[in-house]
Parts: C-alpha cells; sequence; structure tokens
C-alpha cells in the first residue's frame, strides 16, 4: 500500500490519530482533516515533520476538496462524547448528514473507498444482548441522546445508499467502547471520568444503581479491526468491540484498585435512555476479519491510567469537575 493516499477526518482525535498513527506505519500518504472542535492538534503533532502527512483545518460540513488522487477516505469526525454532543448539537448531526454526504461525493468523484466511523448507539438502549449487526435498536430520536444516535443512522442509511445507488467502495464499522491513550479526560464517558476523578482525589460518580453494562476494546485492537475491514470486501455493518462485558459497578471498582485510591462510590440520577446493557457480537468480524481482540483490560488500563497520569498538572488543572457530571457512556 505504499504510496497510496488516504484522507482521515478527526484526525486530530482519539481515535482518528491512532489511525493517522497507524496507516503513516503502513506507508500512506496521509491527508489528516479537522476543524479542531474537539479534536487536538497535540495527538498529530509528531507526524508533522513527515513528508507524508499533510493537515487540513477544515469543517467536512462543508464542501471538501483534495487535490490529485485519492485512493481511501475514513470519516472519523464527530463529537463522541455526551459532553460534547449536548453542547454543540447541531454541528454534531450537521458532521454525520452534510459531513458524510460532501465525503461520500468526493469518494465518488475520486474513485475511492471510504469507511465511515458508525456506532454502537445505534442499538440505543438494547433489548438484545449482546448486541448482532442484524438487530436494528431501540432509539429515541427526540431524547437527548438523538443527535448523536440519529446522525449515525442516517449515516449508515445515506452509506449505503451511495453504495447501491453509485456503486461507491463503502464500509461501515460500528465502534463499541474504546479507551487508551489520548482520550480527554473530560470527555464525560466512563473510563476517563473515573480515572480523572481518582488522580484528582474525587469520589468516583456512578449514574444509576451500577448495574447497567459496558464492553471496553483497547485502542490498537480497535484500530486493527478497521484495518482489516477497510480492506475486506464486505459493505455491511461490522460491529468492533470486545465481549468481555463488565459492570459499571464492577468497572468503578477495578479503578479504585487500579489507581490505588480509597475515594468513595456516589450514586447519582441514571440519565435519560441510557444504555443498560452494551455488549457486541463479533461473530461477523471474527468470521469475515479473522478479528478478535487481543489486549486483556487489566493491560489495557494500565496503559492508559500511565497515559493519564503522564499528562502535566497544567492539563489536569484544565478539567473542570463539572465535566464528569453527564453519562457513563
Amino acid at each position: 500500500m505504499k504510496g497510496k493516499r488516504v484522507l482521515i477526518t478527526g484526525a486530530a482525535g482519539f481515535l482518528g490519530s491512532h489511525l493517522c498513527d497507524r496507516f503513516i506505519k503502513e506507508g500512506f500518504h496521509v491527508i489528516a482533516m479537522d476543524n479542531l472542535i474537539t479534536g487536538d492538534l497535540a495527538n498529530i503533532e509528531h507526524l508533522f515533520k513527515l513528508e507524508n502527512f499533510e493537515f487540513h483545518h477544515h469543517d467536512v460540513s462543508k464542501f471538501v476538496h483534495i487535490a490529485g488522487e485519492l485512493d481511501y477516505i475514513l470519516h472519523f469526525a464527530s463529537p463522541a462524547s455526551p459532553i460534547d454532543y449536548l453542547k454543540i448539537p447541531i454541528q454534531t448531526l450537521k458532521v454525520g448528514s452534510l459531513g458524510t454526504h460532501n465525503l461520500l461525493g468526493l469518494a465518488r468523484s475520486k474513485g475511492a473507498r471510504m469507511l465511515i466511523a458508525s456506532t454502537s448507539e445505534v442499538y440505543g438502549d438494547p433489548n438484545v444482548n449482546p448486541q448482532p449487526e442484524e438487530y436494528w435498536g431501540n432509539v429515541n430520536p427526540v431524547g437527548p441522546r438523538g443527535v448523536y444516535d440519529e446522525a449515525k443512522r442516517f449515516q449508515e442509511a445515506i452509506t449505503m445508499a451511495y453504495h447501491t445507488f453509485h456503486g461507491v467502495e463503502t464500509r461501515i464499522v460500528r465502534i463499541f467502547n474504546t479507551y487508551g491513550p489520548r482520550m480527554r479526560l473530560n470527555d464525560g464517558r466512563v473510563l476517563p471520568a473515573f480515572i480523572g476523578q481518582a488522580i484528582r482525589g474525587e469520589d468516583l460518580t456512578v449514574f444509576g444503581d451500577g448495574s447497567q453494562t459496558r464492553s471496553f476494546c483497547y485502542v490498537d485492537d480497535l484500530v486493527e479491526g478497521i484495518y482489516r475491514l477497510l480492506f475486506s470486501d464486505y459493505a455491511q455493518p461490522v460491529n468492533i468491540g470486545n465481549p468481555d462485558e463488565i459492570t459499571i459497578q464492577q468497572f468503578c471498582e477495578e479503578i479504585i484498585k487500579l489507581t490505588g485510591t480509597d475515594q468513595k462510590i456516589v450514586y447519582r440520577e441514571l440519565p435519560q435512555d441510557d444504555p443498560k446493557q452494551r455488549r457486541p457480537d463479533i461473530e461477523k468480524a471474527t468470521r469475515l476479519l479473522g478479528w478478535t481482540p487481543k489486549v486483556a483490560r487489566a493491560e489495557g488500563l494500565k496503559i492508559t491510567y500511565d497515559y493519564f497520569k503522564s499528562l502535566s498538572q497544567e492539563a489536569l488543572a484544565k478539567i473542570e469537575h463539572k465535566d464528569f457530571t453527564t453519562f457513563n457512556k
């Protein structure tokens, strides 16, 4: 694949930056794009010196132009945490709709293959567990999560329409809870929220009674699954996540043990439409891609905690307490 050109949107974000690293490692020319609403250039600044890397500060909800040939597009531009999409709901809807439309048009004009980042949130608060790709979901379109959930559901629909009607080569990955270095401590998701509270010596906040479940996949495993899916021949959605399911209560206790802290666990009311269960059925990924997660949660959490501990005190001081009182997503 050396010399092939790939556009990665949302490139300065958590997942986008790791994808940039992977495609650079594989010999691609990486065109990174981000409007930096939630992304951080610090995540990709180590790549700026490379000849096969370029960065475009641009909002994909507006017309996207890339000069020259383009072989692949990975669309990862979107707010992904409750704090972000509740703060900027219109932008969240626009990047999933207008942004996806613009990039599909670019893929069509360039003859490029496009992979979109969908999410386990398309399943909503599921009535089945684990969630297979054939499950259509239980989503409230007008609830607080609707701006994100429906943006992703529309994104899948328009992607399949371009695939079937225009013959564009497309791939759809449904991403389950992912963690690792470069997450933002203040993004409202359960893992960085717990670790952030532990580092600052605060009590850990659990929403509901802690019986709701999540399944956490380490970022390197996720990137491997995405890479394999991009180069597969399968156009239907594929779950990529770790099926090792754990309750929020158990996970909170793991974080307390990991960090060596003795904070209390405090409980707050469960937010509206918060999923009670989240566990991927990865039979398709295993059968079609030969993919299964390799990094155990204990190993991945240790790496992630060490990363957060390495952040400067100045960076930690910028994190506001209110940012942790949102959702156990």
